[in-house]
């Protein structure tokens, strides 16, 4: 059976693939082998960071656009089967993808020892740490992402999709809640990126040449 057959056979290939090329350049390297945590953290935290916002730009840039394109072609074959079929499997990968990057985000912070700096800005000495002020900015804009993700946009999904009851009036209302909170994330997530970036690649772009 072709693994790639299955969405299951193609992320436990990759996994693989990762492993094998792991041990390709530890060995080409001359590195001793063995468990090293914070590297895995780090990988893990980026792998579901682009589960979780790829999603996110599909609905705001693709899927919503898409979806109110269909809905005016009164001609057209709507978007049922987007809503049925689309939708709750891609919210489904969307909001767990959420949690595993901020619970890898954190748990690459903690074992690092930069939690404390990144929770406080990186105010906590005389004088500001980049590292703390920029990982923190982009871990807070993350969390408030997470909250809207889980408090304004799956719940009102929920009602959108016919996942809980709810009356015609309540799922207009629904719709505006998760698409605001969604345009908001989308929003975030670009400055989010940007403190992402900038903590092992230096300055942002118009900081100079640092």
């Amino acid at each position: 059976m072709n693994p790639l057959n299955s969405v299951r056979g193609a992320i436990i290939s990759g996994f693989v693939a990762a492993l094998v090329v792991g041990i390709i350049i530890t060995s080409a390297v001359g590195a001793p082998f063995g468990f090293n945590e914070l590297p895995l953290a780090r990988w893990l935290h980026i792998l579901s960071g682009i589960m979780w916002i790829g999603l996110l730009y599909y609905f705001n840039v693709v899927q919503t656009p898409g979806l109110a394109a269909a809905a005016a072609d009164k001609g057209g074959p709507g978007g049922a089967g987007v809503t049925k079929y689309i939708a709750p499997r891609a919210l489904l990968w969307f909001r767990w993808g959420a949690v595993a990057t901020w619970l890898t985000g954190f748990w690459y912070l903690t074992r690092g020892g930069n939690f404390v700096n990144a929770l406080t800005l990186g105010l906590t000495g005389e004088q500001i740490n980049y590292y703390g002020l920029t990982i923190g900015i982009g871990a807070w804009l993350g969390t408030i992402m997470l909250f809207n993700v889980w408090v304004l946009i799956w719940p009102n999904q929920k009602k959108i999709l016919g996942v809980v009851p709810a009356t015609d009036e309540e799922k207009a209302k629904a719709r505006k809640v998760a698409a605001l909170a969604s345009r908001t994330n989308f929003v975030l997530s670009i400055p989010m990126l940007l403190c992402m970036g900038s903590t092992s690649h230096g300055l942002p772009f118009f900081g100079g040449s640092g």
